[in-house]
């Protein structure tokens, strides 16, 4: 939902009227925020279903999806069947041009989910290759909130590959919906304005800027292959995640995530 200017106005009448609470995700047109500023309004929003603000957890306190990685595919149960012809698999094995799509099916590598797929898994990696990043520069926390982010690429690809639900994300002690509302007005919560990484900034602003694109660019191949409505919320997924990596771009230029040298 996009709240106009106009829709402001027709709200507020000239403060003879508060201005009510937004659902979760509201945005606002650029007149309309330049209407806010102007006359010092503070934006409210409606308490999301306790459901959505945090994900199920495990005994460890994190979310049962902020674990390490494992093998994805099944190879136990019945033998998988062409998407195709049908067929169960050759006695022979998978021919080299199929993979497997799911638990019951193998199909071509230039099936869209498949491609897809492929498009996650770089992204799994570029995550981790910055985590890595982050170590290196004595960075741990920003290093343990992107192994978060990881797991959650898992989390995507896990209920992609099930043909289930994906999870809420949460990450730095946020929900999703927190998360949200931060990465929109970043100088009511952290101080500082919208940022757009500079040759001044140091690499592991823009390494996290180059997540946080591609994540875009993931979720648009989602959006191709997985057109909505879609109860999967493959592509809301991603759109949260690349919120998340904007989040952590903005603590880590708002000083909130300290160098950290051991020994």
């Amino acid at each position: 939902m996009v709240i106009t200017e106009s829709e402001l106005r027709e709200l507020w009448r000239d403060g003879k009227n508060e201005l009510p609470p937004f659902p979760p995700g509201t945005r606002f047109s650029p007149s309309a925020q330049d209407f806010l500023k102007a006359h010092n309004l503070q934006i409210r929003f409606e308490s999301a279903p306790a459901s959505n603000l945090q994900p199920p957890t495990s005994n460890s306190g994190k979310p049962e999806w902020d674990k390490p990685g494992t093998f994805p595919v099944v190879l136990t149960g019945p033998v998988p069947v062409c998407s195709v012809c049908g067929q169960p698999l050759p006695p022979s094995g998978k021919p080299d041009h199929m993979t497997q799509l799911d638990a019951g099916h193998f199909a071509p590598k230039t099936h869209p989910r498949v491609k897809l797929r492929g498009r996650l898994d770089t992204l799994h990696a570029l995550i981790m290759l910055v985590a890595a990043e982050a170590r290196r520069y004595q960075l741990p926390r920003l290093a343990g909130h992107l192994d978060t982010l990881a797991a959650y690429c898992r989390e995507i690809q896990s209920a992609e590959y099930n043909d289930r639900a994906v999870q809420p994300l949460a990450v730095a002690g946020k929900s999703e919906e927190e998360i949200h509302e931060i990465s929109h007005w970043p100088d009511r919560h952290l101080g500082i304005q919208h940022i757009v990484p500079g040759p001044d900034d140091h690499a592991i602003l823009h390494w996290l800027n180059y997540v946080r694109t591609t994540t875009r660019e993931v979720e648009i191949v989602a959006l191709e292959v997985y057109p909505p409505p879609e109860p999967r919320n493959l592509a809301r997924a991603l759109n949260r995640l690349s919120s998340a990596v904007y989040y952590l771009e903005l603590l880590f230029k708002a000083g909130k995530l300290s160098w950290q040298v051991s020994g």
